[in-house]
């Protein structure tokens, strides 16, 4: 070891390959996420007119639940690209997984802003747009897991909460990007000519942060607790089998530990924006910049989170969060409810806190919960797993509640109640921190 090096670790700096790291799993995770919620936030703003046309005209309502639920769709699809993923990444490495997801993510986010509405090709319109957001699905599926253990896996040990938050804070930065872009686009355009061809931009604008994140993740090294198990490993049977063995309780508490924080984050970035403009009568742009306003709350709460786990624990910080966010959940909508920007703003903003809380440990907390062997599969089909009980249909979930009860604050009862689900799940866990991650 140089000497460089061993006074780098000696006095706690962050290394150049570290950072090479911590930069690769950001901006892809960044990059990954702003394709998601780009489709996330369009969803709710425009594709239901476009490509539910004749549902749109002679229902709308119903046309925004559907144009919702194909949200929920990529979900699905989720464990699926977190099997694959985790299979070939406990097999192959972190690092060709990671490429090849950021790659897939961004060819069928691209496609996406090429295909002809309704109005021009009918039926196949929607199906086309289904197929390529279960494509976006799959490859979200695999994003993250390797992402959360490139950062994880190169900590140093007492860094771990804080080195696993970059690929958390991905996703606020990926919200902030994607509804920036929404706000520009929309305060400088009109109406007529955003839903024409202005909503295609933001989908378009991938394939050059595809190249970027590209060429970034290719320069970070694998993994060196992957290097490692690659050096001791004899025989190598079927990591899934051997998951699904002797790790089945801690894939499920995982998937639990994330609905709460998935249902949450899934309304700030597709519902909230929506409900503000079409219930309320609020500007959109200015819904818009406000709700990119707020993500910085989310980006700043989730990193503090992360090395806030360095010192408490990871659950002692999930906990802090999920309890937050419950008590939180109902009182926001009277503010939202005011239709004022500000209280808009606060509403969101102070929602984040709870957010960051329990998101931030996330990678740190996973990673820590399962052996070297199939800790990719296992976090990633545990975070996929969580995805579709949590975030999947939640937009679709509290817009049906909106259209049953026109109250909003029962949107906020079913937050609690996911979050409270999770406090529980969270506590299950028997704190793993600082846990040997060769073994």
């Amino acid at each position: 070891m140089s000497t460089s090096v061993q006074e780098q670790e000696r006095t706690g700096s962050i290394t150049r390959e570290e950072r090479k790291v911590l930069a690769g799993t950001l901006v892809g995770t960044s990059i990954e996420w702003y394709d998601f919620f780009i489709y996330a936030q369009a969803a709710g703003l425009v594709l239901a007119p476009l490509f539910l046309a004749p549902v749109a005209e002679s229902n709308p309502g119903l046309a925004q639940v559907l144009s919702f639920a194909t949200i929920g769709i990529s979900f699905l699809f989720r464990p699926l690209g977190a099997v694959v993923a985790g299979y070939l990444g406990d097999k192959l490495g972190r690092k060709k997984m990671l490429v090849f997801t950021l790659v897939m993510m961004g060819i069928s986010t691209a496609l996406i802003g090429f295909l002809p509405t309704y109005a021009a090709i009918g039926i196949a319109a929607p199906i086309l747009l289904i197929l390529l957001r279960i494509l976006q699905g799959f490859s979200a599926g695999g994003e993250w897991g390797g992402a959360a253990l490139m950062a994880v896996e190169h900590a140093p040990d007492r860094k771990r909460g804080f080195f696993g938050a970059f690929p958390q804070i991905g996703v606020p930065v990926g919200m902030i990007l994607a509804t920036s872009t929404l706000f520009i686009l929309t305060s400088s355009m009109s109406p007529e000519a955003f839903m024409e061809w202005g909503w295609r931009i933001p989908f378009l604008l991938s394939i050059v942060l595809i190249i970027v994140g590209y060429v970034i993740r290719r320069a970070v090294e694998e993994s060196p607790i992957f290097e490692d198990l690659l050096r001791r490993r004899k025989e190598s049977s079927a990591p899934l089998g051997q998951l699904f063995r002797h790790n089945s309780k801690n894939v499920i508490l995982t998937a639990v530990i994330f609905i709460g924080n998935n249902a949450a984050g899934y309304l700030l970035i597709a519902f909230f924006a929506t409900y503000a403009v079409a219930v309320l009568g609020m500007d959109r742009p200015t819904v818009l910049l406000a709700t990119a306003l707020a993500s910085f709350g989310w980006l700043i709460f989730t990193l503090w989170g992360g090395a806030v786990s360095d010192r408490l624990g990871r659950v002692r910080t999930f906990q802090i969060g999920y309890a937050f966010l419950a008590l939180w959940a109902v009182p926001m909508w009277f503010l939202i409810d005011t239709g004022n920007i500000v209280w808009y703003f606060v509403a969101l903003f102070v929602m984040t806190f709870g957010l960051g809380l329990s998101y931030g440990p996330q990678a740190s907390l996973y990673a820590e919960m399962f052996p070297a062997n199939v800790r990719y599969s296992g976090v990633s089909i545990g975070y996929a797993l969580g995805a579709i009980l949590g975030g999947a249909f939640a937009p679709m979930i509290a817009e049906a509640l909106i259209g049953a009860t026109g109250h909003s604050w029962t949107i906020g009862v079913y937050i609690a109640i996911a979050a409270v689900v999770s406090l529980i799940g969270v506590s299950l866990v028997k704190e793993p921190k600082g846990v040997d991650l060769h073994a």
